[in-house]
């Protein structure tokens, strides 16, 4: 998808943990936080990351459920964000997601262009979210598989 210097791709995913966050379930997946932010935070094509006072944002409540976590990041383009997603230590650590999160039957990562500069809230996130799993794919919220190129949407 080309890249368009006007628009920013946002994304959002979502995680229903199987364990408290703090249980030794889930040890080697808080433990990988850190150094797969800061990877995240280096990578070409990284614009911004949702974090509270932790650094991360595994405490940012989404969707009204206390078992879910969220991820919501600002990425140049499509391409940036799949080059990190699937390598190094983010693709081994999903490789490894069914350890510690619960199989969603419905879309858990959404994406859609924002105005460069602009950075999404929560409640932006989960209502494209929300409209994909609705509506499928559109140019408001889709994802990978069927993606549709900035502008297409109206703001």
């Amino acid at each position: 998808m080309p890249t368009d210097a006007s628009h920013e791709l946002a994304q959002v995913n979502i995680a229903r943990l199987k364990f408290p966050l703090d249980s030794p379930e889930l040890k080697d997946f808080v433990d990988a936080l850190d150094p797969v932010n800061a990877v995240a935070d280096a990578a070409d094509g990284f614009v911004w990351r949702l974090q509270s006072e932790s650094g991360n944002a595994t405490d940012v409540p989404v969707l009204d459920d206390a078992w879910l976590i969220v991820n919501m990041s600002v990425w140049r383009d499509a391409n940036a964000l799949t080059a990190f997603m699937y390598q190094g230590q983010h693709r081994e650590l999903l490789a490894r997601r069914r350890e510690w999160f619960e199989r969603v039957e419905e879309a858990v990562t959404a994406l859609w262009w924002v105005p460069a500069g602009h950075r999404p809230t929560v409640a932006e996130a989960e209502q494209r979210l929300l409209h994909l799993r609705t509506n499928g794919p559109t140019p408001h919220a889709f994802n990978l598989r069927t993606s549709f190129p900035p502008g297409a949407a109206q703001e």
